[in-house]
């Protein structure tokens, strides 16, 4: 959860600054800038996010079937990545407006050559990666504040964001060694893992279709103000979602790992109880995020923002069924090398925001954007649903989450109704706090009533050490 806040919490902020320093325009232009070249990125990773963890989860037992497994996926990923660099430059040579942002991304998409967070994570080394990230993100931040005064200063600000994306990453090899060492890579065993790389290769570039197209879409068909709406009010969804997508992260190579040992047991409890709490922050998010919207945006960003509010609480429909897909997905499609299950449903997600876009960007702008997401995510969540339903307790997950939309109505009854006092920031720390005492006393019931496992296991901690306390 620190390492995926870290990537985005430090922009967050530093977003109500450069909003006024920048404005709306300006994040748009940067915001389109980094749209192409993280396409680039997506190429050159090629599905070794999850494949890549995935299978040195499966082989970490075996120390020189590691560093084999771990050569032999360097070398690809490697090759690929010079590869798309190579494309990369040529498109820079083609490109006949905003040049200098699209030189400086460039070391946006180098800084996916050296990324080796993949390897870590298969580890479950996931300190290491918080470690040596913070440093270089916090400096970035400070950088920002100190060297960005103006309008004027767009490029800086692309500058900070895609050297600090490199230097992050390339801080990442100096503890390497310590638990993998190069080998030669072998041929034949660099073939066997091209073609699973690159069938889930195809779900990262259907996913990017609505999580990057929606935005150079807006940049063309509509306006870069629009897309800067857009940017701001996903930065802040994104938040939530990072927390969310955490728990995928660190189970995925466990449930990789289970699989393989045939530990199926341990591995279906580790899904129950993801879905129950993961669909309880879920749906906290959403019902908190889309009842502050409308005060947080003018708030945090300036009265210029306001229709980020409005996209906030669009997009914020989204989280549960992000968060549903997400447990799915990294916890049983991936491990249990579902691919084409996996495959087939963020591409009908695709087709559907696309679709979606096409239809109501040109007349919505940025709303027309937000509709097209949440249909996407639905869509996903749909059929992710149907293809594990006759393999996990589909129905237990979603009934267990319906106290939970109950509980969260309620919460955003009462911060929607807080809201009206007024644009302030007294408002939104009062929206803040009631929203979390009605939900938290809410969950705290519901569990005490259903008895919770872990709930109770902690109650009677806190029960245990009040009693030392009065003694």
């Amino acid at each position: 959860m620190l390492y995926q806040l870290l990537i985005l919490a430090l922009p967050l902020l530093t977003s109500p600054y450069i909003a006024r320093v920048i404005g709306a325009e300006g994040l748009g232009r940067y915001s389109y800038s980094y749209s192409i070249a993280n396409y680039f990125v997506l190429f050159s990773m090629l599905g070794i996010q999850n494949y890549g963890s995935r299978v040195i989860a499966q082989t970490r037992d075996d120390h020189n079937e590691l560093n084999r497994s771990f050569s032999n996926l360097l070398a690809i990923h490697v090759a690929v990545s010079i590869l798309c660099l190579a494309c990369y430059m040529l498109y820079f040579m083609m490109v006949k407006t905003d040049r200098i942002l699209v030189l400086i991304q460039g070391a946006y998409v180098l800084s996916a050559l050296f990324d080796i967070s993949w390897f870590y994570f298969g580890l479950e080394e996931f300190k290491i990666t918080v470690i040596q990230s913070t440093a270089v993100k916090i400096a970035n931040a400070i950088c920002i504040f100190t060297l960005v005064k103006d309008a004027d200063d767009l490029w800086k600000y692309c500058a900070l964001m895609a050297v600090g994306l490199l230097l992050g990453q390339m801080v990442l090899w100096v503890p390497l060694c310590k638990f993998v060492h190069m080998v030669r890579p072998c041929i034949h065993e660099v073939k066997k893992h091209i073609k699973p790389l690159f069938i889930l290769f195809v779900p990262v570039v259907a996913i990017s279709l609505y999580k990057c197209m929606d935005k150079i879409m807006l940049g063309v068909i509509s306006s870069k103000e629009q897309l800067g709406f857009y940017e701001n009010a996903e930065r802040i969804i994104n938040v939530p979602v990072s927390l969310i997508a955490a728990f995928g992260l660190v189970l995925l190579p466990r449930m990789s790992n289970l699989i393989k040992n045939e530990n199926r047991s341990i591995a279906g409890k580790y899904i129950s109880v993801s879905m129950r709490y993961v669909m309880c922050l879920a749906i906290a998010f959403a019902f908190g995020m889309a009842g502050v919207g409308q005060v947080f945006a003018p708030v945090f960003w300036g009265g210029g923002f306001r229709q980020s509010g409005v996209l906030i609480m669009y997009l914020a429909s989204t989280i549960p069924f992000l968060g549903f897909a997400n447990v799915i997905r990294t916890q049983y499609l991936i491990p249990e090398e579902k691919d084409r299950e996996y495959l087939i449903s963020v591409i009908m997600g695709a087709v559907v925001n696309l679709g979606i876009n096409w239809t109501l960007i040109p007349s919505l702008g940025a709303v027309g954007a937000a509709v097209g997401t949440i249909a996407a995510e639905i869509t996903v969540c749909v059929i992710q649903t149907f293809f594990v339903r006759k393999k996990l307790n589909v129905g237990t997950y979603l009934k267990e989450s319906i106290p939970f939309l109950g509980i969260g109505s309620l919460m955003f009854s009462a911060v929607y109704c807080v809201g009206q006092l007024g644009e302030s920031l007294q408002t939104l720390l009062l929206q803040v706090a009631s929203g979390i005492i009605v939900y938290a006393v809410g969950c705290c019931i519901y569990f005490y009533i259903k008895r919770d496992a872990m709930f109770m296991r902690m109650f009677q901690i806190g029960k245990r050490r009040q009693g030392k306390i009065k003694l």
